[in-house]
């Protein structure tokens, strides 16, 4: 069966939603209908099993909804003569292991990763915890401070909101397994920027024709915050059907984008505009990120150095 020859390994809430529905545009691209199959940050064994990890936080939705590899590899049975075949799964830039469980079963892969400012990320990763009703604080600063905690007990990534931020060790695997040609790193502010350029620049890395246009007038993934308890529980409960689709639906049904637009339609009517950031919590996250962002800089020859100049202080996140 076929397998993925790219990648969109993260960062979360750095536009890769966005990324994949322009992508997925293209007569020569495939993209997995399931947008994050989030199947090779799991421990696979020798025989291509998944190995699940049981995480300590009061979660209890993050089962991969993929047994093995020839479930997974049931994702791309559609592919016909697209030269690009894709996954797009935030957790692979962050969880240890996954560079080497890729290449190991695509060995020739190429990588993408979407980055943006670390402070504004995270800002953005702790209204996505909210927003789906996992997340139990609602300050984020305390949410921040309880995080080294969570770690050391064991809670589930979502909740990684400033250590996801860290790039520069995330991506040094893929560097090294996979080699500078194979690995390309765009910057979240330039995709929103510029949404249609940046899109070409990342079908010209994958050897299709860059002059084609996306339609990029759709926002994917807004950011919001549930505006009540009973908006929280509902969100929950559009989670445990999801789950239940996962567990009775065949991996490959085109069926899980239903479910992932019923939770999207669900959290429209119920969810309000996020607060703005506190600008002193960012400027201490921005000066906690200074020493990666610089060796990002170093490893990648972007220019994230940006990030650490003076914003817009209203600026919100926006994919």
């Amino acid at each position: 069966m076929t397998m993925p020859n790219f990648f969109i390994i993260g960062a979360q809430k750095a536009g890769t939603t966005s990324l994949y529905h322009y992508l997925n545009q293209h007569p020569k691209v495939y993209m997995s209908p399931v947008k994050e199959p989030f199947f090779f940050d799991h421990e696979i064994s020798p025989d291509g099993e998944v190995i699940e990890t049981e995480f300590g936080d009061p979660g209890d939705h993050y089962a991969s909804a993929f047994s093995n590899i020839e479930d997974y590899r049931a994702l791309f049975r559609g592919a016909k003569n697209e030269l690009a075949i894709g996954e797009a799964s935030p957790l692979y830039i962050y969880v240890p292991g996954t560079a080497e469980r890729i290449k190991g079963y695509v060995p020739e892969a190429k990588v993408i990763a979407l980055l943006r400012n670390p402070a504004d990320r995270a800002y953005s990763s702790f209204l996505h915890a909210r927003r789906i009703g996992v997340e139990p604080l609602a300050d984020f600063a305390q949410a921040l401070k309880e995080e080294e905690g969570r770690i050391r007990n064991n809670w589930h990534y979502v909740f990684h909101y400033l250590n996801r931020g860290l790039y520069h060790a995330q991506l040094k695997p893929y560097y090294e397994l996979f080699g500078q040609e194979s690995v390309g790193v765009w910057l979240y502010e330039d995709l929103k920027e510029d949404p249609i350029g940046t899109t070409q620049s990342i079908l010209r890395f994958l050897s299709v024709d860059g002059s084609f246009v996306p339609d990029v007038s759709r926002k994917h993934n807004p950011a919001g915050i549930p505006g009540s308890y009973t908006a929280r529980t509902a969100l929950r409960g559009v989670q445990t059907v999801a789950k239940t689709l996962k567990k009775i639906v065949p991996p490959a049904s085109r069926t899980y984008p239903l479910a992932s637009k019923m939770r999207q339609h669900v959290q429209g009517q119920i969810v309000s505009k996020p607060p703005q950031m506190n600008p002193e919590i960012r400027s201490e996250l921005l000066e906690g990120y200074r020493r990666d962002i610089l060796k990002l800089q170093e490893l990648t020859g972007l220019d994230p150095s940006v990030w650490l100049k003076e914003e817009d202080k209203d600026r919100r996140p926006l994919i």
